[in-house]
This record gives C-alpha cells, sequence and structure tokens, in this order.
C-alpha cells in the first residue's frame, strides 16, 4: 500500500456534484461541492437537465477542491465517479447532445403499440407479465424521443446514461461501468452485459447495439483523463479513470455492507434498503436486482421512490420557522427538526402515513398514492413531520423482511446513509422500527467513497475487496432500538401499515379513473 497515495471520487448526484478526495484509509482529505438544479420542466410531470450543465459542474466541483486543500496532485493515483441513476443523454455522431437529458424523475410515458413477438411474447402473456412489460415500455424514455422527437433520435448516435456521458467527457471514450446500469435500456441483469440480439428489450426499445457504451466490471480502468478535461477540472492529464458504479451500488460499498445479513439503508431523495449477494435474486418476483459496485454480485434493493424527498417537502411547506431560527441561531436547521421529532412520542399518537407519493410499477402499482390515516385534534405539524420518517421506515422495514423471505438470510444489522441518516431522531426511530440496532458510517460521503475502494482495489492500491473495505470502512455512531418504543412500532406496523395498501388500493383505483391521475 502506497502511503501517500490518494483517490479521487466524484459523484453527481440528484442535489449536488461533489468532488470527493481520500486517501487509503477512508480518511475524507478534502471536499468540493456544488448545488445543482435537479431538473427543469417545459411541460407537467417532465424532468430536464441539459447536458452541458453537468459538466460545467463537475468542472466547478473539481476546482473547488483544489482550492480548499493543500495537496500536490502527484499524490493522485486514479478517478472514481458514480452518478444518479437512470438518467439518459442523447448525442449526435459528433459527441454533442441532440436535446436535454431525461432526468430519473421525468414521468411522462410513451404510447404502447402492440405487443412483443416470438416466443418472448409467449412467454410474457404466460407468465401475466404483459402489464408489467408495457409500464417498462410506456416509462422508458427512449420511446418517448422516438414518438415525438423523430428528428432527435433519428440523429441519435449514442444513448448514454449520465455516468457513460461524463465518463466520455472526462476520457473521450464511449465507456461506462456495468455497475451504473440501472435504467430503460437493453440490459441483461443477470449477466450483467447487454442483452443478447434474442432478448425481448430490442424489441421494446429503438435502441441499437451501437448507440451504447463499451462496459466493464467496477475497478476496471475506463480510461485516462484526457487533455481537454484536465484542463476543465484540474485533474492531471493521464490519470486513470476507473469504473466504480452508481450512487445507491457505491453507498452499500461505501458502508461496507457486503454480508447479506447487513442492510444497507439508503436516506435520500429515493430511500432504498440494499444487501449484497453473489447470487442472481430477485426481491419481487420478475423485479431485477441491481449490479452492485462489487464486481459480479448485485444489490437486492427495495426502493420508495420519493423517499426523503418527502422530507425536503415537508421542511419547504411547513418548516420556514425552524429555518428562519435557525439561521438566527447560526445551527443548523437539522438540529430544530430533530427537536420537531423528538417533541412527538414513538408512533406519533396514531398518525399513519404510507409513503407512496410517486406511483409504482407493481408492489405498490401504478393506482399508488400516498395517504395519511388517525388525525385527532391532538396532531401538529410535529406530528405529520415525525409520521413522514415512521413512514418511510415502515416501507423499508417492509422491503427487509421480502428481502429476507426470498434470500432465506436473517439482516440483523442496518447501515444507514445519505441525508437522513444525519438526523439522529431519524436513527433512532430506524433502530426502533426495526427492533436491530442503526449503524452510522464514519462518513457521510459514503457513496463516494465506495468508488474510491473500486479505484483502490482495480489499481492494486488495496490487494483485495475484503483489504480495501477493512481498511476504509468502519462504523460511527451505533443507535441500539428502544424496547419499548419497538414494542409500540411492531404492533403499529403489524396491524395497520401492513394493511393499509391492501384496504386503500381500490380507492386509490377510483381516484385515478376519476381524476386521471396518476396516469
Amino acid at each position: 500500500m502506497q502511503r501517500d497515495a490518494t483517490l479521487l471520487a466524484i459523484d453527481n448526484g440528484t442535489q449536488s456534484v461533489r468532488a470527493l478526495l481520500f486517501d487509503l484509509h477512508g480518511n475524507l482529505l478534502g471536499k468540493g461541492k456544488v448545488e445543482i438544479e435537479p431538473y427543469f420542466s417545459a411541460q407537467p410531470n417532465w424532468a430536464e437537465q441539459h447536458p452541458d450543465y453537468y459538466w460545467q459542474t463537475l468542472g466547478q466541483a473539481c476546482q473547488q477542491l483544489w482550492d480548499s486543500v493543500d495537496i500536490d496532485r502527484s499524490t493522485l493515483k486514479g478517478v472514481a465517479l458514480t452518478t444518479q441513476r437512470g438518467t439518459l443523454v442523447n448525442l449526435d455522431a459528433q459527441g454533442q447532445p441532440l436535446r436535454p437529458a431525461t432526468v430519473w424523475m421525468d414521468q411522462r410515458h410513451a404510447e404502447v403499440n402492440g405487443s412483443i413477438r416470438g416466443p418472448w411474447g409467449w412467454l410474457i402473456r404466460l407468465a401475466g407479465l404483459s402489464d408489467t412489460i408495457n409500464a417498462f415500455r410506456a416509462q422508458a424514455p427512449a420511446n418517448w424521443v422516438a414518438q415525438n422527437q423523430p428528428d432527435v433520435w433519428g440523429n441519435t448516435d449514442k444513448y448514454l446514461l449520465l455516468s457513460s456521458y461524463l465518463s466520455y467527457r472526462l476520457t473521450g471514450e464511449y465507456v461506462d461501468s456495468v455497475g451504473c446500469c440501472v435504467g430503460y435500456l437493453p440490459f441483461d441483469f443477470k449477466r450483467l452485459n447487454w442483452a443478447k440480439d434474442s432478448d425481448w428489450k430490442w424489441q421494446a426499445l429503438p435502441v441499437k447495439r451501437s448507440h451504447l457504451p463499451r462496459l466493464h466490471k467496477p475497478g476496471e480502468v475506463l480510461g485516462l483523463i484526457s487533455a481537454e478535461a484536465s484542463a476543465h477540472t484540474g485533474i492531471p492529464e493521464g490519470l486513470p479513470l476507473v469504473a466504480a458504479a452508481s450512487d445507491k451500488a457505491c453507498e452499500v460499498l461505501g458502508a461496507g455492507g457486503i454480508e447479506p445479513s447487513i442492510g444497507c439503508l439508503s436516506y435520500g431523495t429515493t430511500a432504498t434498503i440494499n444487501t449484497t449477494t453473489k447470487r442472481y435474486l430477485e426481491t419481487i418476483p420478475f423485479m431485477p436486482p441491481y449490479p452492485a459496485a462489487l464486481p459480479d454480485h448485485y444489490n437486492t434493493e427495495v426502493m420508495i421512490y420519493r423517499g426523503f424527498w418527502m422530507v425536503s417537502w415537508f421542511k419547504r411547506e411547513f418548516g420556514l420557522r425552524e429555518q428562519q431560527k435557525a439561521k438566527e441561531l447560526g445551527v443548523a436547521p437539522e438540529q430544530l427538526f430533530d427537536t420537531l421529532v423528538n417533541s412527538v412520542p414513538p408512533g406519533s399518537m396514531g398518525l399513519m402515513l404510507q409513503p407512496y407519493w410517486s406511483p409504482g410499477v407493481r408492489e405498490p402499482g401504478p393506482e399508488a398514492k400516498g395517504a395519511i390515516i388517525g388525525f385527532g385534534d391532538v396532531h401538529t405539524r410535529a406530528h405529520v413531520y415525525r409520521a413522514i420518517l415512521e413512514g418511510l421506515a415502515y416501507a423499508l422495514r417492509q422491503g427487509k423482511e421480502k428481502i429476507e423471505k426470498r434470500s432465506g438470510t436473517p439482516i440483523t444489522r442496518l447501515r444507514v446513509s445519505g441525508g437522513g441518516s444525519q438526523s439522529d431522531a431519524a436513527m433512532q426511530l430506524t433502530a426502533d422500527i426495526f427492533g436491530i440496532p442503526a449503524e452510522r458510517p464514519h462518513i457521510y460521503e459514503t457513496s463516494g467513497l465506495g468508488a474510491a475502494i473500486d479505484c483502490a482495489v482495480g489499481l492494486g492500491l488495496h490487494a483485495d475487496y475484503p483489504s480495501a473495505i477493512k481498511a476504509m470502512t468502519r462504523v460511527g455512531d451505533v443507535f441500539q432500538p428502544n424496547p419499548q418504543a419497538s414494542k409500540t412500532y411492531d404492533r403499529l406496523y403489524k396491524e395497520v401499515y401492513l394493511r393499509m395498501y391492501k384496504q386503500l388500493k381500490p380507492l386509490y383505483m377510483s381516484i385515478r379513473d376519476i381524476t386521471g391521475y396518476p396516469r
């Protein structure tokens, strides 16, 4: 191990772009962070962003990093990139964007015409998956572009995830990591590669094999930093760019969650629970696991689409008082929001929230809506805020039980990352609702750390993943479940929460039929 070696991890998330400098012990040596506009909407339900905007803010984040640290850049041994998932870019033959990127939160739908042909069509109908496949086709951004902007699609030479677009800008090569392939593309999750020519996905999408980048496993070198990228970012020219994975996958690796008994929670814009497994395992039948940041492994993910976006929503709509007071006191607003949570007893005095603020595909279905039940005259906005946190934890506990049932492996510990993990109140109620310890990793930037681990192993700076994880990850604060609170939560979860969706689903379907929302 080279004692003074450093690694650069670039993390392009939904809310910000961060350039993170790590040593080989997992210490964060420096950070450049640029807040970004997640998207703009030309029409309702659209979510787009200009590809060059991501590139410009990436350069700004790197320059902020260099301005904040006094470091000899010759100690840098490599770069790794992790990004938000499912954001897609159309490029022409000169590598120029043809339209704004379609951000993963976009909710427009394409028309679905005809059925999948041949043996695949027969198998899909036999398995009762026609609605699921049609939902895939309707939600695929490529189908919408091909139908509504045929000139754009006709001039598309490359169709790239944000990770491969930024890799192209950094190296000049059309490359990407297997670990980033999460989205509406013809990817074979079981084989961890682009789908075979006979796969139904080539029928379901207008994407051609020539549109796609060359794939590498996490830890493999994607290319070298170009002179143009070096001038833009300050990263030394010729430095290797090493394949990492998507932000959620890197969070799991950066939290040290490579054992099936460790459940990794991500309290971010999208809330997830993941375990890592060598075996291809569908937590929900016919819904594939995602590629892990650990090569040739999978993450058994259950996702709550809006997740801690709901917390941001609450703070924006109802939390002005705390934000203004925090500014006056010179403290982080999260401290005052924790006080708000702790002013309410576990269970929020019977206020129960189902966090389906966005529709799903199968569980929950496309008709799903959010719900809050149990209101009484004692309830305040503090109860609503706590009920949001509890509802997310209930939904993730349900995900945990689905993973355990399918895998046969009990989850005995939790590692919690993402912005929501910085709240002690959220950590404690998570431990209470799950009834097992909730552990906070030693640093907040677990996604960037996971990318740095891929970089370290790929360049031989650590011998293998177990030794890299041992050296670069560790547990920080641990929150033990409170027995009395856990007892209350267990009854509310089993007797109320688990019954809510089944009871409310017919009403959601009527609402959709009457109002047309969600489509």
